[in-house]
């Protein structure tokens, strides 16, 4: 199966979620301008145990860098990338820089 088949699922976690929920709208629009099968849910911090073998990638909002450490040990003997936001875009909900620094993170 060719890489562009795959869907690359990422998991936003920020804590509130009117704003997680904007985020992954931005990033799905700009993955889909790219034409890159991303499937991209938000949710609250507490659900992460849910997902973590569910998923390629983990989008942390800024204002949860303290609990970075937590998610390591979560995400520890699986290939989810973690990756904590910008506040730059974060605070812009700019889904296009979200994306670009996503994907330099996996380096797709």
């Amino acid at each position: 199966m060719g890489s562009s088949n795959e869907v690359l699922d990422v998991l936003l976690v920020c804590g509130s979620g009117a704003s997680s929920g904007f985020m992954a709208a931005n990033i799905r629009k700009a993955a889909k301008m790219r034409n890159l099968n991303m499937d991209i849910k938000a949710r609250g911090e507490a659900e992460i145990e849910n997902y973590i073998h569910d998923i390629d990638a983990l989008l942390v909002g800024p204002h949860l860098a303290y609990i970075v450490d937590d998610i390591e040990e979560l995400t520890r003997g699986t290939d989810v990338k973690v990756l904590l936001m910008k506040p730059s875009y974060y605070s812009t909900l700019d889904g296009e820089a979200a994306l670009n620094d996503l994907l330099s993170e996996l380096k797709i």
